[in-house]
């Protein structure tokens, strides 16, 4: 379980959050999941949330209340969620050097 795992938030990224949840008790929970998995990395969604399931795990992340499902939390130990906003792209990135392994694509 993720219990004694990390996650980590941008500051960026925190108050985006807060942007988007906008006080909303439907949106009072960041849900971090694992959508899939490519050659080269794990694919991570996000997702608001009013509630925790029961077996959740949930982490105080940058002032943020972070849950994430028991099926995802091994791939989700390391992860940082960051806020982008370049000429390649606007919006959330999570990345997890923890879980990259290097792309298998090419051998």
């Amino acid at each position: 379980m993720l219990e004694t795992g990390t996650i980590e938030m941008t500051p960026e990224a925190a108050t985006k959050v807060r942007e988007l949840q906008g006080g909303d008790p439907k949106r009072a929970l960041l849900r971090l999941y694992v959508m899939g998995k490519t050659c080269c990395s794990y694919q991570y969604g996000l997702a608001f949330d009013a509630t925790p399931e029961d077996a959740d795990t949930v982490k105080d992340v940058g002032g943020i209340r972070v849950a994430v499902d028991q099926v995802s939390a091994p791939y989700c130990d390391g992860a940082k969620i960051e806020w982008v906003d370049g000429p390649e792209g606007t919006g959330f990135l999570v990345r997890n050097p923890a879980m990259g392994g290097g792309c298998s694509c090419n051998g």
